[in-house]
């Protein structure tokens, strides 16, 4: 099933989008209202003009049509985004009518993203179409899918056939959203459709594989790449150059099923106790002359990253492999001085590693928990569905995402954007997974792209609540605004 996002939008134009033509989400960076209106019979002109920024664009509408300008095909998509948002029909004619009006638009940061876990709770292909078209709808442009963790595995390696839909899977009933029973993991050519889908809708597909940390489900396929000592403790052995290998391989076919540039390897939240009692590990530290176990995950992040690096990839971790710490969930200071300047990392704390990791000149993506992690309720009165721990991310917290925050101004150029994430501990599927992402996902599109230096919630939030009505008309499972 296709979900055609320029259709949806239309056919609900009559019913939402008389008296406020303007509700666009995310706001224009500039936005000239002009009298009048334009019934648009034909096509919009279209222009490529070198000068406007990638992924911007130019929107003329006068009462003789329409015209879009952009020096990209990302922009001219985010033009006809934003022409269906103020699109109304006329009930008798079809006649698609639009106030007149000239916008001049581009994003702030280059990457604008959400991510979906879909190791916890397998969500399958058809979910993450849909999930395309809904953050295409608003601007974003990357969808990193978490594809392993320590409960499962679901993405097909075929050198490694034992790993895929391997471990016991929160969820493992098999439904997932569509009604079929499909296999727990991505085949590689569910992976070619939703590639390519999202390519359509320039969405970048960035896939998560998780090493050397949360590699518990890869284990109970090959207990081998696992420590030599008791347990194993859901890490790879960095000391077995085999299970280094293993971890190459894996890459190369990530490489190949994705053209993304960027890679996530993960990094985060890996115990080192068990590299401490590992005979294999140990002898690997005194090889390779380092200090200690706490060199030994920089050392297997700074191999990683060279590795990917001459497959023309660029590698992503999390905000932890920018530290070396002897303390157990890598929470220290000590500031990893493995790392190439080519690495970038994705910050989940606001403060610490990942801020002075830009004012070193590394490029970052930031999703700060108490702004971005959409798994943490929102501060409902009423709402039916499970979330992780305490923590209240509300629909104004998230509208008051700074990506910027305790960087210096030397250093912003560093930060590449944003992004808003949904662990799936307790998101059981698709149902779940849109009613925590919106109507908070609309927030963390207008910090990212349009980055209101002054951020008044009641105008947003007057926007969000048209958009909420598009949204649920759309059968999309969108939570009420508060």
């Amino acid at each position: 099933m296709k979900y055609q996002v320029f259709a949806a939008f239309a056919c609900l134009a009559s019913a939402v989008f008389a008296g406020a033509p303007l509700d666009i989400i995310p706001a224009p960076q500039e936005v000239k209202i002009v009298p009048g209106e334009c019934r648009l019979k034909g096509k919009p002109v279209l222009e490529r003009v070198a000068a406007i920024p990638p992924e911007g664009y130019e929107l003329s509408i006068t009462p003789k049509g329409v015209t879009i300008r952009s020096s990209d095909a990302a922009g001219e998509f985010y033009a006809r985004t934003t022409l269906a948002q103020i699109e109304r029909v006329d009930r008798r004619t079809r006649e698609k009518i639009y106030p007149c009006v000239e916008i001049k638009d581009a994003p702030k940061f280059k990457w604008r993203g959400v991510l979906v876990d879909t190791a916890r709770h397998f969500l399958g292909k058809t979910a993450i179409l849909r999930i395309i078209d809904e953050i295409s709808w608003y601007k974003f442009n990357v969808l990193q899918i978490h594809f392993t963790d320590n409960d499962a595995w679901t993405l097909e390696i075929p050198e490694y056939p034992a790993l895929a839909g391997q471990g016991v899977t929160r969820g493992r009933t098999g439904f997932v959203y569509g009604g079929k029973i499909q296999p727990l993991y991505y085949s590689a050519e569910d992976i070619k459709e939703i590639v390519d889908y999202a390519a359509a809708r320039n969405v970048k597909i960035v896939p998560e594989i998780e090493l050397p940390g949360h590699f518990g489900a890869a284990l109970r396929a090959y207990p081998a790449m696992g420590c030599r000592c008791r347990g194993g403790g859901g890490v790879l052995c960095i000391g077995n150059a085999e299970a280094v290998r293993f971890a190459e391989k894996v890459l190369d076919r990530v490489c190949e099923m994705f053209p993304s540039d960027v890679i996530h390897f993960g990094g985060d939240e890996c115990t080192r106790d068990f590299w401490k009692k590992c005979p294999v590990c140990k002898a690997h530290i005194k090889r390779e002359g380092l200090k200690g176990v706490e060199e030994l995950q920089p050392w297997f992040t700074r191999h990683i990253v060279e590795y990917l690096a001459k497959k023309g990839r660029r590698a992503i971790g999390w905000d932890e492999i920018f530290i070396a710490s002897k303390d157990r969930r890598a929470g220290g200071d000590s500031f990893n001085s493995f790392l190439p300047k080519t690495t970038m990392g994705m910050c989940w704390r606001m403060h610490g590693a990942g801020a002075r990791a830009a004012n070193r000149g590394y490029e970052i993506v930031r999703c700060p928990t108490d702004f971005c992690y959409f798994d943490y309720r929102q501060g409902l009165a009423d709402d039916p569905f499970n979330y992780l721990g305490k923590t209240v991310v509300t629909l104004e917290k998230a509208y008051s995402l700074d990506v910027l925050e305790g960087v210096e101004s030397a250093a912003r150029a560093n930060v590449a954007g944003g992004q808003c994430c949904n662990w799936g501990e307790f998101t059981l599927g698709l149902v779940d997974l849109e009613w925590k992402l919106w109507p908070r996902a609309l927030a963390t599109a207008e910090a990212l792209w349009t980055y209101p230096e002054k951020r008044d919630f009641a105008e947003f939030s007057a926007r969000a609540a048209v958009h909420r009505r598009r949204l649920v008309g759309r059968h999309v499972n969108c939570a009420p605004l508060e």
